[in-house]
């Protein structure tokens, strides 16, 4: 674990490549192809022939979820454990690492009739969110507005199953995924971190971020969560004026400076105690446990 731009993908690649191992990545941006400048995913030359999973699984049109994550840990670990690699997770977004150890609640197969008129409902998603919250006050208080996943996936499973989704999911609690997996993070000096956010910004606007935002938003507009991610928002509201190109890269570079910010405080609250050190002091901590 670890903040944006804190090195977390080139010390992984280095690990599996040292101790053989496959990698899962752990980010929400990476998992979306064509999506290669703004996620600053490994490139094919960078992952060194090393088989990585969650990288390049859907077009930035299609919703990912907890769920997909889950099912992409799986079959990252059937691969492991079948050619008999260890099983690197890295990545950012370490509210799909907290969901595979607390797990989601099983959800039931979902009728077609069901989806067919959950379709039309939320064909106006204002009034959708509204009959959703006149069901689960609870529930849907926590549902923006413009969450249109969530707002389907909530309406679908009340009509499924007659229940208020917060009253399904109390009845069906969440099961851990997995419960042996060992904690590591990347801890980086807040100055030294803000200049590693101030380069690989710089590094992205020069490897072509802004050709990448316009050939994205030409073929599948902006509607889609992909397209509301740091690094691309900020080069639509370039593109419609809103900002000049400094300002353009100085609100990446601030912008990203909070996602970093949330990253360690979530990181430091919602997980058990565990290393947190430099990258290299973290580096000799990982091998003392792969070589145990």
């Amino acid at each position: 674990m670890g903040p944006t731009a804190s090195g977390k993908t080139d010390l992984s690649i280095e690990l599996a490549r040292q101790y053989g191992g496959v990698i899962l990545s752990l980010d929400s941006l990476s998992i979306y192809k064509e999506i290669d400048i703004a996620s600053a995913k490994p490139t094919l030359h960078e992952r060194a022939g090393i088989p990585h999973f969650g990288i390049d699984v859907v077009t930035p049109d299609k919703h990912f979820s907890v769920a997909t994550f889950i099912d992409l840990f799986k079959e990252a670990k059937r691969y492991a454990e079948t050619y008999g690699k260890h099983l690197f997770i890295v990545g950012g977004t370490s509210f799909y690492l907290k969901a595979l150890t607390e797990g989601i609640s099983d959800i039931p197969p979902i009728d077609e009739n069901v989806e067919a008129e959950v379709k039309k409902i939320v064909s106006n998603l204002s009034d959708a969110h509204k009959r959703l919250a006149s069901i689960d006050p609870i529930y849907t208080e926590k549902i923006a507005l413009n969450d249109r996943y969530r707002i389907e996936k909530g309406l679908q499973l009340y009509l499924q199953t007659g229940k208020e989704p917060s009253r399904y999911f109390a009845e069906h609690p969440p099961a851990p995924i997995v419960r042996d997996l060992s904690l590591f993070e990347i801890g980086v000096e807040r100055v030294e971190l803000h200049q590693r956010i101030e380069r690989r910004t710089a590094s992205m606007i020069e490897a072509g971020l802004v050709d990448e935002v316009s050939a994205l938003e030409k073929r599948y507009g902006r509607e889609p969560s992909a397209m509301k991610a740091i690094g691309i928002i900020e080069v639509l509201d370039y593109f419609d004026g809103k900002l000049s190109f400094g300002q353009m890269q100085e609100r990446i570079v601030i912008h990203t400076r909070q996602l970093a910010k949330r990253q360690c405080t979530f990181n430091s609250t919602q997980f058990p105690p565990h290393p947190k050190l430099g990258r290299d002091e973290l580096k000799e901590k990982i091998s003392e446990v792969l070589e145990r």
